[in-house]
C-alpha cells in the first residue's frame, strides 16, 4: 500500500512530466530567451525535471568527482534555464491568441532550478571544505554573487580534489565564477537602450503630428498640468503608480511572504501571512478574528481572517543553511528540511487555498512585485488567473512614495524612505521604538493598518485617490478591469 509521502511524490512527478506537454506551444510564443538567443526547446524536453537537472547530489558528495567540473556544468545549466524563465512571463502575457493556456512549464522549470541552485550551494561548500577556494559574497550591480578566491593554502589531497600534477587547477577559478550579476547587468543595459530608442521614436512622432501645437522654439503652448512631474513640488511619476488604490477601495487582503532569497526561480517560500481588512465599511459582524500575532502589543483592530502558513525547504537547502534569513526572520532553514514542514511548491492544496483568497478581492502587499513574481512561479493557476483579469494588486510602496509627505528624499534615500518599517511608523501602525518583525502575518498587519490610516487622512484632505489625479474604482493593477 502506497504511503501518503509516496502519493505526494507521485503527484509531483506527474505534474512535472505533464508540464512538458506544453513545450510545442511555448516554442511558438517564446522562440528566444531573455538574452535574445534562440531557445532549444528540444534541450528543455530532455531535462529530467523529476530526477534533477544538475549533476546530482551523489556526485556532489563523491570526493572522486572533480568539484570544479561539476560546478561549471551546473552553472551552465542554470544560466540557460534562467534565461528562458526570464522571458516566459512576457511571452505568456503577450500571447494574445492564447496559444499557451497554462503556466505550468515555467513553474516546473523553476521547481527544478531551485533544486539545482541547492546543489550549486553545496558544491561551493564542498570546495571550501576541500580547500579548493574561498567564497566571498559581493554586490555587483543588480545582484549579490559568490566570488571564488584562491585559498590561502592548498590541501594535501589537491590532486584528488581537482588539481593537476603541475599545480594548476584542471578548471581555473575564472571559469567557474557565478555570472548572474554579469548577465543581469547586461540585460538591464539592453532594456535601457531599447527604452530610450522607443521613447525617442515616440517623441519624434509626436513632434511630427503636433508641430502646429508648439510655440516658437519647440515648446508646447499648453501649460503644464498641476501636480505632474513638471511641478517642482510634485513627486515624479513612477511605473509603480499603476498599483495605487482608487477612491472606492474597501475589502482587501493583506499578504506578506518570507523566502530564502529574492529570486523566485531559486528561493523557497517559507512563511506566508495574510489577513483581511475593510478600508471603508465596518468589519463584517460574522468575521472571525484570530489574534495570533507574535508580538503581544499588536492590536488586531479592524483586521479579521488572520492566518499564518509555515513551509519547509529541501534537505539540501537545509544542509547548506541560511544565516542571513535566520538573522532577519528568526527562521532557521536547517530546521525546515524535515517532514514536519511541507514544501510550498510541492503542496497543491496550499497553493489552491491561497489562490482562492488572492482572487476573491484585491490583495495588498508592500513592494507587491516581489510577492507577484513568487506567486507566478509557485502557485498553480495564479499566472492564468492574473492574465484573465481575476487578480487585482495594490501596493503600499507607491502610496508611501507618492502620497506620504514624510517620505522626503535624502542622501541615502533619493526617493524617500519607503520601506515598510518607515511607512508603518509614519502612519502610526508601528511603534517608533519597535522594528519590523519580518514575518508574514505581522508585516501584513502593520501594512494594512498603515494603509487604512493613510487613506482616511487622504480622504479628509482631498488628496491621493480623492485628489485631482485620483482614480475611481478600487484601483490597483489588473489585466483588464474587474468590478468588485
Amino acid at each position: 500500500m502506497q504511503t501518503a509521502d509516496g502519493r505526494r511524490n507521485q503527484a509531483v512527478s506527474e505534474w512535472l512530466e505533464q508540464a512538458k506537454a506544453d513545450i510545442d506551444q511555448w516554442a511558438l510564443v517564446c522562440p528566444k530567451d531573455a538574452d535574445g538567443r534562440p531557445v532549444d526547446w528540444q534541450w528543455v524536453r530532455s531535462l529530467d525535471l523529476v530526477g534533477g537537472i544538475g549533476v546530482g547530489l551523489d556526485a556532489v558528495d563523491n570526493p572522486q568527482q572533480n568539484a570544479h567540473a561539476l560546478l561549471k556544468r551546473d552553472y551552465a545549466v542554470r544560466d540557460r534555464v534562467e534565461a528562458i524563465l526570464a522571458q516566459t512571463s512576457t511571452s505568456f502575457m503577450t500571447d494574445f491568441d492564447r496559444l499557451v493556456a497554462s503556466y505550468r512549464l515555467p513553474r516546473a522549470l523553476a521547481y527544478a532550478n531551485r533544486r539545482l541552485n541547492d546543489e550549486i550551494d553545496l558544491l561551493l561548500d564542498r570546495g571550501v571544505a576541500d580547500g579548493l577556494w574561498q567564497v566571498r559574497y559581493e554586490r555587483q550591480g543588480r545582484a549579490t554573487v559568490p566570488v571564488l578566491k584562491a585559498p590561502a593554502e592548498r590541501p594535501s589531497n589537491a590532486a584528488d580534489a581537482g588539481e593537476s600534477s603541475d599545480g594548476e587547477d584542471s578548471v581555473g577559478l575564472e571559469e567557474i565564477q557565478d555570472r548572474t550579476a554579469q548577465i543581469l547587468n547586461a540585460r538591464a543595459e539592453r532594456r535601457k537602450a531599447q527604452r530610450i530608442q522607443r521613447e525617442s521614436g515616440a517623441a519624434g512622432m509626436t513632434r511630427a503630428n503636433l508641430s502646429g501645437a508648439a510655440s516658437p522654439g519647440g515648446a508646447f503652448a499648453s501649460p503644464p498640468v498641476p501636480g505632474n512631474a513638471a511641478s517642482p513640488a510634485a513627486k515624479s511619476s513612477d511605473w509603480r503608480d499603476v498599483y495605487l488604490p482608487g477612491r472606492d477601495v474597501d475589502t482587501v487582503m493583506g499578504v506578506d511572504i518570507e523566502t530564502t532569497g529574492t529570486d523566485p526561480a531559486r528561493a523557497y517560500i517559507i512563511d506566508v501571512g495574510f489577513e483581511f481588512m475593510n478600508m471603508a465599511s465596518p468589519r463584517p459582524a460574522d468575521a472571525t478574528t484570530a489574534h495570533i500575532y507574535e508580538q503581544p502589543y499588536y492590536d488586531a483592530g479592524d483586521a479579521y481572517g488572520q492566518a499564518r502558513l509555515s513551509f519547509g525547504v529541501t534537505k539540501a537547502n537545509a544542509r547548506h543553511g541560511n544565516a542571513l534569513i535566520r538573522d532577519l526572520t528568526g527562521i532557521d532553514v536547517r530546521e525546515r528540511g524535515t517532514g514536519e514542514y511541507r514544501l510550498f511548491d510541492e503542496w497543491p492544496e496550499a497553493q489552491t487555498g491561497l489562490l482562492a483568497r488572492l482572487t476573491q478581492q484585491p490583495y495588498v502587499a508592500h513592494n507587491a512585485t516581489f510577492e507577484h513574481n513568487f506567486f507566478m512561479l509557485n502557485v498553480a493557476g495564479y499566472a492564468e488567473a492574473y492574465r484573465a483579469g481575476r487578480v487585482t494588486i495594490i501596493d503600499t510602496l507607491p502610496m508611501s512614495r507618492q502620497w506620504d509627505p514624510g517620505s522626503t528624499p535624502d542622501e541615502n534615500h533619493p526617493y524617500g524612505d519607503n520601506t515598510l518599517e518607515a511607512y508603518a511608523k509614519r502612519q502610526g501602525s508601528l511603534d517608533p521604538a519597535r522594528a519590523e518583525r519580518h514575518l508574514g502575518l505581522e508585516d501584513a498587519h502593520i501594512m494594512l493598518v498603515a494603509m487604512k490610516r493613510h487613506l482616511a487622512d487622504l480622504k479628509r484632505e482631498g488628496k491621493g485617490p480623492w485628489g485631482a489625479g485620483g482614480r475611481p474604482g478600487v484601483g490597483g493593477k489588473a489585466c483588464g478591469r474587474r468590478r468588485w
